[in-house]
């Protein structure tokens, strides 16, 4: 899958719309950038942009955001309850999807240089992309160093308060830019039948700060506070989450609710303001499931799971769809696992060298997971099988597991295949030429040849489930366990032929001795297991 990053820029304009719909007309024509939402403030005279994208087109969009409202927003005229210090106030870069925090600093870097040299703003750098001592919060640069809008024209001169890029003097119209890196920040609601008072109270248990430097609360990377909300008719405790790896919601939650309950108070749900990543939901997942000793396997059942817990729909409907980023922004299927099974078969049958047997492999040893989780299946929650519970979850899981790796394996082995095929069709004119095609071809051949052995590794753990079942599992599906076993053992040793083939043509000894040693092995461990489990399943 794509990289993917998340963009929220802050721009100090929340009542004129004109210039709302300028801003959002910039990102969203920005290609590449997906515009998730614009949430305008008319007290704080803000509104929040949010959009994802590669690093390349959130780059791209927020410099072209900050392009129009240069022209559109005067700082001169700005009145508002929230602090702030510049028309794009601040601007963070956030990792959601395979991206790291050093990929957001250095789009922080890039927007922070556009800005500076063609848009003549000054720009500081916060959070993970600082570079200076005492400029790590927003706080710290935006009251504390330059005393926010108002502050700017007697403040940016000083020494030690350069900007990191632009001009280092005050722009009236704009003000100043914060550009940072920082990690996923979840705002979370807690509803309790109580009173403002008795919000903040429990707020105040578990923030970080707690009610002060000698009486931190509990836990880290969270802010709270306690407030009523008319619209509700009940108060709410609002935090955010800065880190979820650190401090998840659902911690923050139980807490609450033990707190709640000391004090005889009713916690009614809760609700999550914004989108959220697709891993906060499975890590609360999975910690009911642990904590309940549930057997959920299925990524559907697990965010249904969390939405209950949490009583994420007491005050709207909490739509997935909507509401996690990951599925907001979800990608096509790659192309052979989109096909129907027609156009999969007449593809492989057509005059193309890819989609070839490495693909067909992937695809064979998949549905062998697939019909061994199927007798599994068969055999649990049944009465006639209820002894066999708790064996039928340790069966299962595995299996279903390494079935949808598996299927994510079929485009990859094309794919290999494909980029070693590009690597042929580089020029061989110079001897220049020639080596770096060989380097080229070389590197294509150990992808191509990785990928199956990689394939081989995941398909082989299935064996000790389809023993299991075998053993046990409901003699009504023998024949689904019998041709789940045939296809995981053969297509564990299409593999391992698609490993061999390549292997003649590397240069590397040494890496082609391992290579070939280990996926023999593989294959070896592969056909002892199949007889096992057919010998067991015959018996029966």
């Amino acid at each position: 899958m794509s990289s993917l990053i998340e963009c929220v820029p802050n721009f100090s304009e929340g009542c004129d719309m004109a210039v709302i719909d300028l801003i959002k007309g910039a990102i969203s024509s920005t290609p590449g950038a997906t515009l998730l939402d614009v949430d305008p403030g008319s007290s704080t005279n803000r509104t929040v942009f949010t959009f994802v994208g590669d690093p390349d087109a959130v780059v791209a969009a927020a410099f072209n955001a900050a392009k129009v409202a240069k022209g559109a927003i005067d700082m001169s005229k700005h009145k508002g309850a929230h602090p702030r210090f510049g028309a794009m106030d601040v601007c963070p870069f956030i990792p959601v999807r395979n991206a790291t925090m050093d990929d957001c600093v250095e789009c922080a870097n890039r927007l922070g240089e556009r800005m500076g040299t063609e848009l003549g703003l000054p720009v500081y750098l916060y959070e993970f992309a600082s570079k200076k001592e005492g400029r790590r919060k927003l706080p710290d640069i935006r009251q504390k160093m330059l005393g926010e809008y108002e502050g700017i024209e007697e403040n940016i001169g000083k020494a030690g308060n350069e900007p990191d890029f632009g001009p280092n003097e005050f722009v009236k119209s704009w003000g100043a830019t914060a550009v940072g890196a920082r990690k996923f920040l979840i705002a979370y609601n807690i509803n309790l039948l109580g009173t403002k008072e008795q919000a903040n109270r429990i707020a105040f248990n578990v923030r970080e700060k707690g009610r002060g430097p000698d009486k931190p609360g509990r836990f880290k990377n969270v802010a709270g506070i306690g407030w009523y909300v008319e619209e509700y008719g009940m108060s709410q405790i609002s935090v955010n989450c800065t880190d979820f790896d650190v401090t998840n919601i659902h911690t923050v939650f139980e807490s609450c609710k033990e707190d709640a309950e000391s004090m005889n108070l009713a916690v009614c749900g809760s609700e999550l303001v914004g989108l959220v990543p697709l891993e906060c939901f499975l890590d609360i997942a999975d910690y009911y499931i642990k904590k309940e000793n549930l057997f959920i396997v299925s990524e559907a059942q697990k965010v249904t799971l969390v939405i209950n817990r949490l009583g994420l729909n007491s005050v709207s409907p909490f739509v997935p769809s909507e509401r996690i980023i990951d599925y907001k922004c979800k990608e096509e299927d790659p192309p052979l696992i989109s096909m129907t099974v027609k156009g999969f078969v007449e593809i492989l049958g057509a005059r193309t060298a890819a989609p070839g047997g490495g693909s067909a492999s992937a695809l064979v040893a998949a549905m062998g997971a697939g019909l061994g989780a199927m007798m599994g299946w068969m055999t649990y929650g049944s009465v006639k099988f209820q002894d066999l519970d708790v064996e039928m979850r340790k069966a299962i899981m595995p299996l279903h597991n390494v079935m949808t790796t598996l299927i994510t394996r079929i485009d990859a082995d094309t794919d290999a295949f494909n980029d070693y095929m590009v690597a042929m069709r580089l020029p061989k004119v110079t001897d220049e030429d020639k080596i770096a095609r060989e380097a080229a071809m070389q590197e294509g051949l150990k992808v191509a040849i990785d990928v199956p052995l990689e394939t081989m590794k995941v398909a082989n753990v299935c064996w000790a489930s389809m023993l299991k079942l075998a053993d046990v599992g409901n003699v009504n599906s023998k024949s689904d366990l019998q041709v789940g076993a045939r296809c995981l053992e053969l297509g564990i040793w299409g593999c391992w032929k698609n490993v061999e083939i390549n292997l003649k043509d590397i240069n590397d000894e040494s890496y082609k001795r391992k290579t070939a040693a280990e996926a023999k092995e593989i294959w070896e461990e592969a056909d002892a297991m199949c007889k096992k489990v057919l010998e067991a399943i015959e018996k029966r």
